[in-house]
């Protein structure tokens, strides 16, 4: 096959890697891999890396973390990833931009001369809350806040005046 796309190679290096004997570390990791398989199905597949390796340690088989990391990742093994991810901004590729008014030099010489505001949020047992700031870019300290269960732009623009 490589001959026919110009890499010529020589018969006899095929046949060595063909016939050539399984190596200690694949071996040992086919060994490993059906322990993972195992602890992994035995907890509903929810298990990462982590808790497997923690699981397999506790069961007496010796195995490095990043080597379980390496196997699963091989396999296609994964855990459980907790949460749903909501996209909270959803740019407009085609929309306008505002200018950039202090041309990205966030590094005023006195306080008061630079003012940056910013939204975002923080996931609560009872919903998310989102929470609005203004932060003086001399002190890099937070000058005023206000939080609210909705984001509205006008919101922070409020805070400022």
């Amino acid at each position: 096959m490589l001959t026919e796309h110009g890499l010529p190679i020589v018969p006899s290096t095929y046949y060595a890697h063909v016939n050539r004997a399984v190596t200690a570390r694949e071996d040992r990791d086919s060994l490993l891999l059906n322990e993972i398989r195992r602890i992994h199905a035995s907890n509903y597949g929810v298990y990462g890396a982590r808790k497997v390796w923690l699981g397999s340690n506790r069961e007496g088989i010796a195995v490095a973390r990043c080597t379980v990391e390496r196997l699963m990742r091989e396999d296609g093994l994964s855990g459980a990833v907790r949460g749903k991810v909501k996209r909270t901004t959803i740019a407009d590729p085609a929309g306008p931009r505002d200018r950039d008014l202090v041309r990205r030099d966030f590094a005023p010489l006195a306080p008061d001369r630079l003012w940056v505001a910013d939204i975002t949020y923080v996931s609560t047992w009872s919903g998310r809350v989102y929470v609005a700031f203004v932060i003086d870019a001399f002190a890099r300290r937070i000058i005023g806040w206000r939080r609210g269960e909705h984001r509205r732009v006008g919101r922070v623009c409020r805070l400022v005046v």
